[in-house]
Formats: C-alpha cells, structure tokens, sequence
C-alpha cells in the first residue's frame, strides 16, 4: 500500500499538518549532499550526477561500510515504473565499475580528495579493494510510490535484488516546512540483499546459500574485547543500525562462524536467543545472570550509547563449538570475509571456508 505519512500538533487542541511541496527535486538532492543522514548514517556519498554509458545520469552514488555502492536515485518528473526501470539499467552500469572508476568519480564529487583516505576516515577502517563494489543495492526516492511499482519492488527483493523505495514528504509548519521519511521496506533486508558476496568483479557465480551463516566481530572503535566474547558466550555489534540490524536475522540454533577482521577466523558456534539491546541483555556468571555492564571490564562495547537505539551495542548469546585466541586466528588466503556484521553467503567461496575451518579445527557434520 501507498506510504502516507500525516502530522499532528501536540497539544490540548491538536491539529494536522498541511502537506507541502519543494520547490523541485534538485532542492531535495541539495539537501541531501548537504546532510547525507537524511537518507543513512552509514552511507558516505561518493558521487553526483555522473554520466552513465547509456547517456544518462546517476543522481547519487554512495558508499557503505563494507565497500557495496548504493545507488540514488530521485523520482523528479518520471513516473515511479519509469523510475524503477531507469534505476535498473543505471545498476547495470555501476556494477561494472573498477576500483579507478570509482576512485575517479569520488575525485570529482569531492574537489579531488583521495577515497581511500576519506573512507578510512569516515569508517575507520580501510577500504579493501577486493570488496569494493563487489555488491550494490539500488534506492528509490519519492514522495509517492503507487501500487504498481510498489509490487515491482517486491517481486524484485524476493529474487535478492536489492532495491528500496525511501519516501519523504513535506509538511508547512509555522511559516518554514518539515521533512519526513520512511523506508517501503527495512533497510537491513536490502543491506542483507547487497551483502550475498563478496563476489569479485571477475568471478560472479554463486550458489545455493549453505546454511551457516558469517559473523564480523570487530574489535574497532567500540574496543570490544574477544576474550569476553569466548569466555561469557556472545557476539556483539552497534555504533548504528548498519552494524547491529544484521544480528537480527540470527535464530536460536544457527550456527555462526566468527571472523576478526585484521585478524582471521576464532570461532564456531551456535545461536542461544535473539539479539538483544544491552539495556536488557543479561550474562550467566557464577553468581547468577548479571547486566551485562556489571561484567565486562576488558571492552566499552558502546557503553556510552546505552539510551540510543540506534547506536547502542545489541548481544546476541553463543553456545561456542570451539574458539581459538587471537594469536591462533586462522587466516589463509581464499577465505571469505565481510565488513557485515552477520551474512548469509552465496558465493562458492563461503562453502569452501566453511570446508577448510572444519578440517582445520576437527569439526564434524
């Protein structure tokens, strides 16, 4: 169904909001460019209006943490199939850019500024050139999306296409106008979508997902602590929705295999319960289940993010299979990774891993 927002006052007397217009979608791209969030906290934009080889233009290209490009694309004077068809083939375009390619399109869009440097600055972690652009997802904005399109965007998500529609609206308000926003579907199932590889450009097979899914635990900015995770039986993620929405798609009884990025594989281990903000989550000790800031001392974890749910640091609990320390990660070339928190791989690669982890640690079945 169409997403239709209405805005209320609050007040003894509430009244609704007038709907209102921007003078064009050229102001609503301006906005964008000038506060990114608008559209994602965890997005860096990368390019604008660039020239694609059926001649047209991209509105907005960005980038997300883990290397996937998103591209952005406004609705303007076309109608929303035409939209969602022009977005299409502008896909194909930027599925096969090269890492030049994209350094060079950021060169233009930033005044000639390095993308490496940037993205490590932005994210705090480099920018590994095998993953960059090893996957994409496509984002529709409009200020309306009718049914037919609507059901396009649908039937393409449920063939792992990643593609999304983000809708905003105008409000008069008190001489000035606000903005609103909302997603046709969670984000996290279009990130979820994009992050089926990686897949080098030159090799894009894939294959039947094998079941076992992959989980990053990064140490990072949140300065979280590996040895806990082993010792209270955990896996944890925040900093933003990015990071931390993926725990969802764990359930009791999946089995995680668990990479430290920088570092290698240091685990296998199956789910216990559902991912849980670290406002409620609780860690078993020998003096019975405690909040989980009363026990860790060795990482932050977020600490300081508690009452932020988007930022705030969510746990998920682990029965482990076997773990090795740090110093013991195993990491060889031609094994998977990816800067998603939890994925479900597709690429023959990810099997392979999984073969040679379980030969590597003894693990039957």
């Amino acid at each position: 169904m169409p997403i239709r927002n209405a805005i209320w006052t609050v007040s003894g007397r509430p009244t609704q909001l007038v709907e209102g217009r921007l003078p064009s979608e050229r102001a609503l791209e301006d906005m964008i460019v000038a506060a990114p969030r608008l559209l994602s906290d965890e997005w860096m934009l990368i390019g604008r209006q660039e020239r694609t080889l059926s001649g047209g233009f991209i509105d907005l290209l960005a980038i997300a943490p883990d290397g996937a490009l998103v591209l952005i694309e406004l609705k303007r004077d076309r109608t929303p199939r035409e939209v969602v068809a022009q977005a299409l083939d502008y896909a194909v375009w930027v599925e096969g850019l090269e890492p030049q390619d994209i350094n060079a399109i950021y060169r233009r869009f930033s005044g000639e500024r390095d993308l490496a440097e940037d993205f490590l600055a932005r994210f705090g972690q480099a920018l590994d050139e095998e993953a960059l652009n090893s996957s994409h997802q496509i984002v529709i904005v409009a200020a309306s999306l009718d049914d037919s399109s609507e059901r396009i965007v649908a039937y393409l998500n449920k063939r792992d296409i990643a593609i999304n529609v983000l809708c905003f609206q105008v409000f008069d308000h008190e001489g000035g106008q606000l903005l609103s926003r909302a997603w046709l579907m969670d984000p996290v199932h279009t990130q979820v979508s994009a992050s089926t590889g990686p897949k080098p450009r030159s090799q894009r097979e894939s294959e039947p997902w094998n079941g076992e899914f992959y989980a990053s635990f990064g140490l990072g900015k949140a300065r979280r602590s590996w040895d806990e995770e082993r010792r209270f039986g955990f896996i944890s993620a925040g900093g933003g929705a990015w990071y931390s929405n993926t725990l969802n798609l764990l359930s009791p009884g999946d089995r995680i295999w668990v990479k430290v990025p920088g570092h290698g594989f240091v685990g296998v281990g199956e789910v216990l319960g559902p991912a849980e903000p670290a406002a409620s989550f609780r860690l078993v000790t020998a003096a019975g289940e405690r909040p989980v800031y009363e026990v860790l001392r060795e990482g932050d974890y977020h600490r300081d993010c508690v009452e932020d749910a988007d930022r705030a640091e969510v746990f998920v609990p682990v029965r482990w299979q076997h773990t090795v320390p740090l110093d013991e990660a195993v990491n060889e070339l031609g094994l998977f990774g990816n800067q998603n928190t939890v994925c479900k791989p597709t690429t023959p690669k990810w099997r392979t891993t999984v073969e040679r982890l379980k030969e590597r640690w003894a693990i039957a079945g």
